[in-house]
């Protein structure tokens, strides 16, 4: 297996690097170099690419700037000489965090996480079929958690992010999707979407009242052109 890659850095140098450190490693496949976000952007949209590495203070746009944008995104290893951008790379579910000048062993450390994250998605794809229909993976923190689906009460959509809540669970499973991306693993005939924000487990509803659905402690709004539906899906059951 190998991940393709692009390096993202406005320094010459820094490409340079990055460059010879990725033609290095047996697992990783260069692709090429931008300078700055906006080429980037124009070359995530020619070619597929698994892993980028990404300077984030660039002239025109942030990395960080660049991975909000784009609607679909490949694993990323921000390599920086900045550290105050680390708490809202954690917020953006990158592989790693990179100083410079980088160290060849902490590089291809963090090039090991990518290929594990990369493998673990692969294995997980294709040993899931017909007989694993009650449930899916998802990425939290770098690793894949199983979500049984008749255990999801209600999903909360939250810009890139969307929070997943269990019966009996403590707290909800976070992970980085859209509310639509959840929706597309859950049986319609089971969830709904009642709310621009919400999906919910018909099955797990205890009441409604006044445009709000209860399921235990949770009042879920319900968007007026969903409860038409939801209230014929209930007169149904």
């Amino acid at each position: 297996m190998k991940l393709k890659c692009i390096a993202v850095d406005d320094e010459s140098l820094g490409r340079k690097m990055l460059e010879d450190n990725i033609r290095q490693v047996p697992f990783l496949e260069w692709v090429g170099t931008c300078k700055n976000a906006l080429e980037a952007m124009e070359m995530l949209q020619q070619q597929h690419v698994d892993l980028m590495f990404l300077d984030i203070q660039m002239p025109g746009m942030l990395g960080t700037k660049l991975l909000e944008l784009l609607p679909h995104k490949p694993m990323v290893i921000f390599v920086t000489a900045y550290s105050n951008f680390a708490v809202e790379s954690y917020d953006l579910d990158v592989v790693d965090y990179l100083m410079k000048p980088v160290p060849f062993d902490r590089f291809l450390k963090a090039a090991y996480k990518a290929l594990e994250i990369k493998q673990k998605d692969l294995a997980f794809a294709q040993t899931s079929g017909p007989e694993s229909t009650d449930f899916f993976y998802v990425n939290v923190e770098y690793s894949l958690v199983r979500v049984r689906i008749p255990d999801i009460t209600h999903v909360e959509g939250m810009k890139d992010y969307v929070k997943i809540y269990l019966q009996g669970a403590a707290k909800p499973v976070i992970t980085k999707s859209t509310l639509k991306g959840i929706e597309e693993k859950l049986p319609a005939q089971v969830f709904m979407r009642v709310h621009k924000s919400f999906i919910v487990n018909l099955e797990r509803i205890e009441s409604i009242r006044n445009r709000e659905i209860r399921i235990g402690a949770w009042e879920i709004p319900v968007g007026e052109s969903n409860l038409d539906d939801l209230m014929r899906l209930i007169q149904k059951a």
